[in-house]
């Protein structure tokens, strides 16, 4: 294996592992004269970046934008190009064809546990038996960091309302706020409504979720179709007891909302 191509698959892993999403082109098949040959691979970022090239020129910056547009959403992609064509805007001069295949590189879905208590600590601790990149956050640093719960991707040190500051939020961010009370829900509750996150979940009584609610419509001017975003009291009603039980119930209504399921149960009637 060349250099070049070393690097692309390092580059490969070193996203996976930051959970970093990208996309992979492979020239698959090639007629006439071409800069690059089938095989030859190129690593896409979100942000445009590269590692590795196709042919470079115009080309190659089609390519990009194509690759860009796979990360963003997750589908593949079969690319032709006619290098010799400029009249019909085809990308070169070459005089060849190029036909490329390109690939979203997805990672793990992130759950972001807010409150690093009892409940939070069940829910990283199962969400990472499920496959998770699992994120915990608490003002408090007692309650989050490596010794307190090792294994996890990433620990947040903050007051709740920064946690979108610290913790890239995407379409693929699960949130459990898991917190210690209303108050902290008046400045959490409005940061993550600016996220794109997938779920939004926040403990509690059905109460104290009315009360949060109030105040925040009467605060800052929330509206209810803002507030619908939110799960909450959150999970599945198991009537669960246990900080287990209760994670359990939280992973199960994120599972549910992430696979499309409904609920019901399976035993037939």
């Amino acid at each position: 294996m060349h250099d070049e191509q070393r690097g692309v698959y390092q580059a490969l892993v070193v996203a996976q592992e930051q959970g970093d999403e990208v996309a992979l082109a492979t020239i698959i098949s090639v007629v006439g004269s071409v800069p690059r040959q089938a095989g030859s691979k190129m690593l896409v970022r979100r942000d445009g970046s590269i590692v590795g090239t196709v042919g470079g020129g115009a080309m190659e910056a089609k390519v990009i934008q194509e690759a860009i547009h796979a990360i963003q959403d997750g589908k593949t992609r079969l690319l032709s190009y006619t290098l010799n064509d400029m009249g019909a805007g085809d990308p070169g001069v070459c005089g060849g064809t190029i036909q490329m295949f390109v690939e979203p590189v997805s990672v793990p879905p992130v759950l972001l546990v807010i409150g690093g208590g009892h409940v939070g600590r069940a829910l990283a601790e199962l969400g990472k038996w499920c496959g998770y990149r699992v994120i915990l956050s608490d003002d408090r640093e007692a309650y989050c960091n490596p010794t307190y719960l090792p294994g996890l991707d990433g620990y947040a040190v903050c007051a709740p309302g920064d946690v979108p500051k610290q913790v890239t939020i995407t379409q693929r961010t699960y949130v459990a706020a898991v917190t210690r009370g209303m108050p902290v829900d008046r400045t959490l509750i409005p940061a993550l409504l600016q996220t794109p996150a997938a779920y939004i979940g926040l403990i509690g009584s059905r109460r104290r979720w009315a009360l949060t609610v109030k105040a925040l419509q009467d605060e800052q001017g929330l509206s209810s179709a803002d507030l619908q975003r939110i799960h909450a009291p959150i999970g599945l009603e198991l009537n669960a007891e246990t900080p287990h039980e209760i994670a359990l119930s939280i992973l199960a209504e994120i599972t549910l909302l992430r696979r499309g399921g409904d609920g019901r149960s399976m035993k037939a009637d």
